[in-house]
Formats: C-alpha cells, sequence, structure tokens
C-alpha cells in the first residue's frame, strides 16, 4: 500500500495543470470567511457577550473581527499570499477554540474550514487572480505582458485538498449514516427539511412530497460519499461526481438554513472542474479580436506599468497594448502623426480605425473593457471629465522617460515565498524521490487520524460494547481522545455525524418566544416566527445555538435559560424593545420527526399548536424565569 501511494504521488508530482481552479477556489474560500466575519460582527454581543449589552467582557472583539476582515480580504484577492493565508488559519483556530464560537455556536463548517484552511498553506494560491501576480510583473516593468506563460501547477495541488477536505469527510459522513434509521430508510435528505427549525425560507413542499424523489436523493448521497474518493478521478466520472456535489450542496443551501455549510463546501468544488474545462471557458469568455489597440511609450516606466496594471484586470483580452516605437507605423490610421506625438500621449485605435489619444484613450480602455463600463461612462460626464483632464495632463507632462534596451529587463524579480514553491518546486523538482517518501508518510499519517476518529465515533461509539470488561479500553479510548483533540484542532478532521438519528429521535417539541407590551399586545420575537422557522438572519451558527443547544431532544433547563437570556437581551435591544417593561413568552408546540413517510409534513409541523410554557422578565438588568422544572415531560 505504502508503495502503491509513494509511486502515484511521484507520478503527480510532476504532471502540470492549470492553475485556475486553485485561485478561484482562493476567492471562493475568501469570500466565504469575509461573509461570516461580518456575520459575526452582527452577532458580536450575542455571541461573545456573557449578557448581550449588558455584560461586556471582550470589547475588543470587533477590532480583531476587523483585522481578520482586512487578512480573509487580502486572501481574497491574492495580495501577499503566503501571510495572508498563515494569519487567516490562525483566526479560525483561535476564534474556534478560544471563544465561545466553539461550545455554543458550532457553525457546523468550522472544522472544514480550518483544514481547508490548513491546505491552502501549502496550495499556490497566488499563481491565478491574484495582485501578487501583478506585482510580480510590476519589478519587471519593461518585460510585456505577453511574455509570461499561462501559470501552471502540479495537480497534486488539486488531489491532495479533494481527497482528504472531501473524500475523507463523505467516507467518514456515510459511515455514519449507516446507523441512522431515516437514512436507511432513504429519508436521510428528508427529514432535516420537514423540520420546522432547519429550513431555509424557500418552501420546498413540491419536491419533499414526491415520495420516490426524495428517497433516490437519500440512497444516491450514500451512494455518492461511499464512492466519492476511490472514483473521483476517474476521466469519466469525474463530471458525474461534480454535478452529483454541486447539486447536494446546492439542495443544502437552498433548502436548510445551514448555507454556510453549503456554500462552504461548494467552494470546493471548482479544484473537481476538469482542466480542459478552463481553457474552453478562457477561450468562451476572452474576446477573439482586441476591440481597442492602444499604442504607449516602451522607454516610460510609468506607462510599462500602467499597461501591466490595466492587462491584469483586462480579464476579457478586450485591449492590446503594443510599443508604439515598435508597432505604430504598422497602423495605416497612426500614419503621419510623428513619433514625438506619439510619445506625447497615450493614443489607441479601434476596430473602425478611429483615432483617440490622452484622456479619451483611458475612456475608451474602461468603456471597451466591460464590466468596468460605468466607469467610463462616469468619465465622460461634464466636470468630472475635465478634472479628470487636468490631471491626466499634469502627470503625462512631467513623466520619466529612460533610454532602455535589453538590460531593463532584468530588475530583481519578486521572490516566490510561498509553502508551495519551496516545498513542491524547489524541493519536490530537485529531489522527487525523497520528497515523494516524506509526502506519502505525511499523508499516512494523516490518514491515520481520519480513521481514529471515524473508528471512535462511526464505529466503536455506535455499537452495544461493554468498555468496562475490555482491559486495555480506557487508555485506548483517553488515547483516541487525544489523537481526536489534535486532528479537530489543527487539521479539521473531526466526526461529520449530521442529523443523524441521536440527533431528531424523540425531537418532537420546539419553542419560540414572543413579548407583550404594556398595551397588551403580543408580538413575536424576530427570532422564531410562528409557523416554527428561525427568521434571517439567526441562521447558521445562531441556529446550531438555538436548535442544537437550547432545544434538544431533551431539554436542559441551565441551558435552555441560558439562551433565553441571550436571545431576549439582544433582540430587545436590536429591535429598540424596553427590556424593563415587557413580559416574554416562552411558547411550545409539538412536531412529527419520525423517521417514516409522510406526506406534507412540513406544512402540518408548521400548522401545529402553539401553548405557552412559560415566561420571562428583565427587572434592573437581571432576568426572572418561569418555566417548568421538567419541560421534556410536557
Amino acid at each position: 500500500m505504502y508503495h502503491f501511494f509513494y509511486q502515484k504521488i511521484l507520478h503527480l508530482l510532476t504532471v502540470k495543470a492549470p492553475a485556475t481552479g486553485i485561485g478561484l477556489f482562493r476567492i471562493l474560500y475568501g469570500l466565504v470567511t469575509l461573509q461570516e466575519i461580518i456575520f459575526l460582527y452582527y452577532f458580536n454581543h450575542l455571541i461573545f457577550d456573557p449578557i448581550p449589552y449588558i455584560d461586556v467582557e471582550f470589547p475588543s472583539i470587533p477590532v480583531f473581527l476587523g483585522l481578520w476582515g482586512i487578512v480573509a480580504l487580502c486572501l481574497t484577492v491574492g495580495y501577499r499570499y503566503q501571510w495572508a493565508v498563515s494569519a487567516n488559519y490562525i483566526f479560525w483556530l483561535v476564534f474556534v477554540n478560544f471563544t465561545s464560537m466553539q461550545r455554543d455556536f458550532d457553525g457546523g463548517f468550522d472544522t472544514f474550514m480550518i483544514g481547508m484552511g490548513f491546505f491552502l498553506l501549502f496550495m499556490p494560491g497566488n499563481r491565478a487572480f491574484s495582485l501578487d501576480n501583478l506585482r510580480y510583473k510590476l519589478c519587471n516593468p519593461f518585460v510585456h505582458y505577453s511574455h509570461y506563460p499561462s501559470a501552471t501547477v502540479s495537480v497534486l495541488a488539486y488531489h491532495i485538498p479533494i481527497i482528504i477536505g472531501l473524500g475523507w469527510l463523505y467516507f467518514d459522513s456515510d459511515v455514519h449514516k449507516l446507523f441512522a434509521e431515516h437514512w436507511r430508510n432513504g429519508l436521510g435528505s428528508w427529514l432535516p427539511a420537514t423540520h420546522p427549525y432547519y429550513v431555509s425560507a424557500l418552501d420546498m413542499s413540491p419536491l419533499l412530497n414526491i415520495e420516490w424523489l426524495e428517497k433516490t436523493i437519500g440512497y444516491t448521497i450514500m451512494l455518492f460519499q461511499a464512492t466519492f474518493m476511490f472514483f473521483y478521478a476517474r476521466r469519466r466520472l469525474r463530471i458525474v461526481y461534480l454535478l452529483v456535489g454541486i447539486g447536494l450542496h446546492l439542495g443544502i443551501t437552498l433548502t436548510l438554513n445551514i448555507y454556510p455549510f453549503g456554500i462552504g463546501m461548494l467552494a470546493c468544488y471548482v479544484l473537481l472542474v476538469p482542466f480542459s474545462w478552463w481553457r474552453k471557458l478562457s477561450a468562451w469568455f476572452q474576446s477573439s479580436h482586441p476591440a481597442l489597440r492602444v499604442y504607449y511609450d516602451k522607454q516610460c516606466p510609468l506607462c510599462n506599468r500602467t499597461v501591466l496594471i490595466i492587462n491584469h484586470f483586462d480579464i476579457f483580452h478586450c485591449i492590446d497594448f503594443k510599443p508604439a516605437q515598435d508597432h505604430a507605423h504598422e497602423n495605416p490610421a497612426l500614419v503621419g502623426i510623428g513619433m514625438d506625438t506619439l510619445m506625447a500621449d497615450l493614443y489607441a485605435v479601434d476596430n473602425d480605425n478611429k483615432v483617440y489619444r490622452g484622456l479619451a484613450t483611458y475612456r475608451q480602455i474602461l468603456l471597451n473593457m466591460r464590466y468596468l463600463a460605468p466607469f467610463g461612462v462616469l468619465l465622460g460626464l461634464p466636470g468630472i471629465k475635465q478634472l479628470a483632464e487636468a490631471k491626466y495632463r499634469a502627470i503625462a507632462d512631467n513623466r520619466i522617460r529612460i533610454n532602455c534596451n535589453e538590460t531593463c529587463a532584468v530588475e530583481p524579480p519578486l521572490p516566490d515565498n510561498t509553502l508551495y514553491y519551496r516545498l513542491f518546486e524547489q524541493f519536490g523538482l530537485q529531489k522527487p524521490k525523497t520528497f515523494s517518501h516524506k509526502l506519502t508518510k505525511i499523508l499516512i499519517a494523516l490518514a491515520i487520524l481520519q480513521l481514529n476518529s471515524t473508528l471512535h465515533y462511526a464505529v466503536f461509539y455506535r455499537l452495544p460494547l461493554e468498555y468496562g470488561r475490555i482491559p486495555v479500553s480506557q487508555p485506548v479510548s483517553q488515547a483516541s481522545n487525544a489523537l481526536l483533540m489534535v486532528s479537530s484542532t489543527f487539521f479539521g478532521i473531526t466526526p461529520h455525524a449530521l442529523y443523524l438519528h441521536d440527533h431528531f429521535k424523540h425531537y418532537d417539541r420546539i419553542l419560540a418566544i414572543t413579548y407583550i407590551t404594556s398595551d397588551g399586545a403580543e408580538h413575536w420575537l424576530p427570532f422564531v416566527n410562528e409557523q416554527g422557522r428561525l427568521l434571517t438572519p439567526n441562521w447558521g451558527r445562531i441556529h446550531s445555538m438555538w436548535a442544537n443547544i437550547a432545544v434538544t431532544p431533551t431539554i436542559n433547563n441551565v441551558r435552555l435559560k441560558k439562551f433565553i437570556m441571550k436571545v431576549t437581551a439582544f433582540w430587545g435591544v436590536q429591535t429598540g424593545i424596553d427590556l424593563e417593561n415587557v413580559k416574554f413568552i416562552i411558547k411550545m408546540k409539538k412536531i412529527n420527526v419520525s423517521p417514516e413517510w409522510d406526506f406534507d409534513r412540513l406544512h402540518k409541523n408548521f400548522a401545529s399548536e402553539w401553548i405557552n410554557i412559560g415566561a420571562a422578565a428583565w427587572h434592573n438588568r437581571q432576568i426572572s424565569y418561569e418555566i417548568p422544572e421538567d419541560i421534556n415531560s410536557l
């Protein structure tokens, strides 16, 4: 087995693929992180304050979220990639493991983001769609952009995160599903989508009410997850796994209110897109013939850098830049214009042989780049045009020219300080056998960590074993837990036992909160509505807090009171309620969560009646409760 993995890695190390997919994955991962930071900022007081707005224990949290946001933005645009991806990984570790996010506000995808963030440390995320690429070119301003070849990377940079980040996750999840009755009945995706706490704002009942369709989806998911890591790389099956996986996670995103998990997993599927597709998409999006030819002074450093910047953002390849000294005579539209005149301005010629100069050239560049056309329109408006013209002339008339020759292109390049370059290209390509042996051992060690997690929770934990009768069971269990803590904290390897039978069994009661104002009117808190749905933006980790910790099949009064306190204090302030002058009512209703098929169950659960089971009130910044001691018996 070791020899098989070693030979596979040694072979794939030198196989090259476009860097496009990894660049897009970096962007999507960064955007998912950014939306989560915004979410944390909005719910800052609910998540991090012991008592929202009343007892603020960590007032500096918004500052650190702001710093994290800057890091995530740098990661998204690919600016100082290795620094950004390292800092982002540390922020995920700190916030997930050292704040209340770990215990009370688990987002359901935190460990996944940590795991993929770990792999991004070693991925060439700066090779495509990054500002680092532009920085590299700007260090060599006299090298024309056409001299830079398309970026390629080792296919290992694609396969390793796919196998570990998706393949192992799916297989572990599938082993857990084998022990869940509703999954064995083919209703694994159907049951959560009929529970009011878990559904999104979209009514998917037309699909949920087709029994054969839901069972087909359920069994397809199990087969897909069990076979993914063994067959996804086969050329004829890759598209099948790509489309099924996208459909699976798009369905989660649209149907359930755990959208961060759905979009986070969807981001990984750009790594699964066949490499030939990127080339075809590039050819399809890019213009076959440039719409504008721009002639610039190749002896002007500012002009050269301007050309490199514009070309970097010209994603549709609509602009063709040519040195005026070498190519101006080739264009009939420029015949008769002296070289000194051409050097004084930036000239452009469109497909109708119309000539533009100066600011008009920049305006045509913006208009022809398509997505920047609105800025080109603004540049032609009265007032803005005059100001821009004055600024352009001040720069153009004072720019510096140098007597450039071939030596201009030998400025020291920007060093590639990424771990990918150091490990895969410097060490790996120079000593491929040594590198392949080391990487094989590392991947086997990670596989052992994943196997420990799967066996511990997906098998032994669910089997009716009496560990006390096995002499070595206790130390083995402790060692396994220690490994689990390490693998979950740093690599995101954790049990993926999501929405199984032990989660929904006896989960037949849900709670909501209303409040009565001084005039006797009852209003629903903007949290759980009359149907029992958690309202936006109370999704993601806020949903997890209420639906997975506060309200569970066996409700713990201590935890319930804690989160009633948090929710009422937070939404009371957010909605402008005077906490001292309202009374909060705790409501409960029964729902059906049996693992058997039931037509239109979602609407039936929506329509079930609420009853009042308790109350809560705030006095002098303290909350008091009137809640039955044993809610589970109601």
